[in-house]
C-alpha cells in the first residue's frame, strides 16, 4: 500500500505597514476568497482523501484583521469608492492595477473583462463605466469558482457581465468580506474533524537556520559569498518557533502537531528549539535527506518512508517529500487537461506500489497550496476533484496525514545529523549568497545590533518594536532582493526597516531612504 500524505503550504508576506496600519497589496484578501477556504472545503468533499494544510501565523494574523478591521487595504479602498468620484491619478491607478491576475485563465474567461484588458493595452480612453465595470471585474474574478457558483449574490452579478452599477460592486465587496470571516473559524472545525491536520510555520516565516547563524550557508554552500557582519540570534529563531505555536493554540484551542519550517529550511542546530516547543514532526525536501545521510544518489527506498531524530531533548519526526511528483503538480501539469494531468499522476503511484508490491510505503508530495491554481483551468477545481476521487476508489493508495501514519507506523529509520538546507537546491542561495541579498542581511544585523545595544543598556523595548524585527527577519524580503522589477518588496522591506529604528527612537539610517544597491 502506498501512504499519500499531502501537504499544501499556505503563504503571504507580511505587508502591513506597523505605524499606519496601511497595506498597499490586495493580495492576503483576494487569495483569501480564491485560496485559503475552498481549498478546506473542497477535500471535505472527499472524506476518504485526508490531506495537511500548512497555516503560517502572519498571514492568519492578517486574516484577522480583515474581520476586525485592523487594516487599510489600498486597492479595497479605491475599489469601494465610487467611480464617478475618483480623481484621474485613482482612475489610472485602477487602469493600471486592477489586471493583475491570470490573463489566459482568468481574464480572458470572461468577455467583458477581457475587452476591458483589450483597451488597456491599445490605450483606449475609459469610461466611468468602463472604470466601474473594472472594478467589479478584477474583484469579482478572483473568486474561486466555488463561491461565484453557490453563492447567489454573485452568481447575479457575473451573469450581469457589464453596465455594472454601485451596488453590485457593494456586493462583491461584502461577499469578500464574508468568506475572509469564514476562513479561521473552518480550520477551526476541520482540526476538530480531523480529516485535515493543520500544521504551522515559524510566526513571520523566517529562513531559521539563517537566523541562527548566516554562516551555516556555508554549510549549505561552501563556495557562498556572505554579508561582511554576521547575524547570529539562535534566541530570535527559538521566538518565531514559540511565537507560532502560542498564536496556534490562542487560535485553535490545541498547540500544533506539525510544522513546516519556512521554505523547508531546516539545520541541526534548530532541531532543540522545535522539540522543546511540543513539535512532532516537520517536512523537508528529498535534497535534505540525501546530504544528510552522504548519499550522492537519489534512493526511493530511504524517501520513501519517514525518519526520526533521536536527541537528548527528545524525538521528532521529519518527512521528505518527493520533489518530483510534487512539482508536477506545483508547475508541470497546469497546461495539461485535468484528466490527462490525474492519470498521469496515479500511474506513478501505481507504479510506486508495483516497485514496492507486497510493502507499506510512505510518499510525501508538498507545495504551495494557493499560487498554482490560478495557472490551472478553473482554478484547479477539475484537477482536484478529479484526483481526489482517483485517490477516494484506487486500492493500491490511501491518503493520509503524517501524524495518522506515525500512530500506526512511528518512524523507525535514523538520522544522526540534520543537514542545512532548503527545498531550493537543499542550500539558502535564494536568500543570501548575491550581492543584493546581503546587504539586506547587512542592513538586518545593524538593526538587529541596535536592539540588542538597548536591551544590553536595559532600555525599554516594546512589544510593537519586537514584532517590527520579527517582521523584517521574514524570508519574503530576501527572496525578492536584487529580482525584484519594479522593487516592491525592496520599498517594503526598507519600510519594515525604517518603521523599527522610528519605534527604537532612533534616526532612519540614510541608506534605507533609497533603492537597495550593493
Amino acid at each position: 500500500m502506498v501512504y499519500l500524505a499531502i501537504v499544501y503550504h499556505m503563504h503571504q508576506p507580511y505587508y502591513k505597514n506597523l505605524l499606519n496600519n496601511q497595506t498597499d497589496m490586495p493580495w492576503v484578501r483576494l487569495h483569501g476568497i480564491k485560496d485559503y477556504l475552498d481549498m478546506l472545503l473542497l477535500v471535505q468533499r472527499f472524506p476518504k482523501v485526508h490531506l495537511t494544510i500548512n497555516m503560517v501565523p502572519s498571514l492568519m494574523e492578517q486574516i484577522d484583521d480583515y474581520e476586525k478591521g485592523l487594516v487599510k487595504d489600498r486597492f479595497l479602498d479605491i475599489s469601494a469608492k465610487p467611480a464617478a468620484e475618483l480623481n484621474q491619478q485613482e482612475k489610472d491607478f485602477v487602469i493600471n492595477n486592477f489586471f493583475m491576475i491570470n490573463k489566459e485563465r482568468v481574464i480572458a474567461r470572461y468577455p467583458r473583462y477581457y475587452e476591458l484588458y483589450f483597451m488597456k493595452e491599445t490605450q483606449q480612453h475609459f469610461s466611468a463605466q468602463d472604470v466601474l465595470d473594472l472594478q467589479v471585474w478584477f474583484n469579482l474574478a478572483w473568486f474561486d469558482p466555488m463561491f461565484t457558483e453557490d453563492m447567489p449574490e454573485l452568481r447575479k452579478v457575473m451573469r450581469k457581465a457589464r453596465f455594472f452599477n454601485e451596488q453590485d460592486k457593494k456586493t462583491v465587496l461584502k461577499a469578500q468580506l464574508d468568506i475572509l470571516k469564514q476562513i479561521l473559524p473552518a480550520y477551526r472545525k476541520a482540526i476538530a474533524e480531523k480529516q485535515v491536520e493543520i500544521t504551522v510555520t515559524p510566526y513571520y516565516h523566517p529562513i531559521l537556520p539563517l537566523l541562527y547563524n548566516t554562516r551555516l550557508q556555508l554549510e549549505a554552500n561552501l563556495k557562498s559569498t556572505l554579508p561582511p557582519v554576521t547575524f547570529s540570534y539562535p534566541e530570535d529563531a527559538r521566538q518565531q518557533i514559540n511565537m507560532a505555536v502560542e498564536y496556534f493554540k490562542n487560535k485553535f484551542g490545541v498547540p500544533p502537531v506539525g510544522m513546516w519550517p519556512s521554505e523547508e529550511s531546516v539545520c541541526e542546530h534548530i532541531v532543540p528549539y522545535l522539540m522543546q516547543a511540543g513539535i512532532k514532526w516537520i517536512v523537508t525536501d528529498e535534497a535534505i535527506l540525501f546530504k544528510s545521510l552522504k548519499r550522492k544518489r537519489r534512493d526511493t527506498r530511504l524517501l520513501y518512508q519517514p525518519h526520526v531524530l533521536h536527541r537528548e531533548e527528545g524525538d521528532l519526526n521529519i518527512i521528505f517529500r518527493d520533489r518530483n511528483l510534487s512539482d508536477l503538480i506545483g508547475f508541470v501539469y497546469p497546461n495539461w487537461l485535468a484528466q490527462d494531468a490525474v492519470n498521469d499522476f496515479m500511474g506513478h503511484i501505481e507504479n510506486i506500489s508495483k516497485a514496492y508490491k507486497g510493502k507499506d510505503v510512505f510518499v510525501a508530495i508538498a507545495l504551495d497550496g494557493e499560487n498554482a491554481w490560478e495557472y490551472y483551468k478553473n482554478d484547479g477545481h477539475d484537477f482536484l476533484e478529479t484526483l481526489y476521487q482517483r485517490l477516494s476508489d484506487a486500492p493500491f493508495v490511501q491518503a493520509v496525514t503524517p501524524s495518522e501514519y506515525f500512530e500506526k507506523h512511528p518512524p523507525t529509520a535514523q538520522i544522526k545529523r540534520l543537514s542545512a538546507g532548503s527545498w531550493i537546491y537543499g542550500e539558502f542561495s535564494k536568500w543570501i549568497n548575491n550581492p543584493y541579498k546581503n546587504k539586506g542581511w547587512e542592513y538586518l544585523t545593524y538593526a538587529r545590533q541596535a536592539l540588542q545595544r538597548q536591551i544590553d543598556e536595559k532600555q525599554p523595548v516594546s512589544d510593537l518594536t519586537w514584532k517590527q524585527m520579527h517582521v523584517a527577519e521574514g524570508s519574503d524580503w530576501y527572496w525578492w532582493l536584487g529580482e525584484d522589477y519594479p522593487g516592491y518588496f525592496d520599498s517594503l522591506f526598507r519600510m519594515h526597516l525604517s518603521n523599527f529604528y522610528t519605534m527604537l527612537g532612533r534616526d532612519v539610517p540614510d541608506y534605507l531612504k533609497r533603492p537597495i544597491s550593493p
